[in-house]
């Protein structure tokens, strides 16, 4: 019990900030249901491809979130993005994030996600 007790204040500050910070969650239910999908589909794709495929399958599920996260049709924001990228420079890549896209389809009066 005493180690439980020493584990818990250990963590304390961390278990508490959420008190200090209004826009801090004191759950984390929307995360989880944002990636019930990909839970529940893990023993599935288990074996696909190779062993660097979950870390593929990693990155391409949390640009999908994102993109739904800020209103975006990932499909629309995927076909952009990798149609531009091949003539982009390491330096533009923070402009092709799903925040920044937004933003820019926001601002401009032809918006390509519609």
């Amino acid at each position: 019990m005493g180690r439980a007790i020493d584990y818990t204040l250990t963590l304390w500050p961390m278990l508490t900030v959420y008190l200090e910070d209004g826009r801090i969650e004191i759950d984390n239910n929307p995360v989880e249901n944002a990636i019930r999908a990909t839970t529940i589909g893990k023993k599935n794709w288990l074996f696909i491809c190779e062993a660097e495929a979950g870390q593929r399958n990693a990155v391409l599920f949390t640009i999908i979130e994102a993109c739904r996260s800020y209103g975006i049709n990932p499909q629309t924001y995927l076909s952009d993005m990798l149609t531009r990228q091949p003539t982009m420079s390491n330096r533009q890549v923070k402009d092709v994030t799903p925040a920044a896209w937004a933003k820019r389809q926001t601002a401009s009066p032809h918006r390509k996600d519609a």
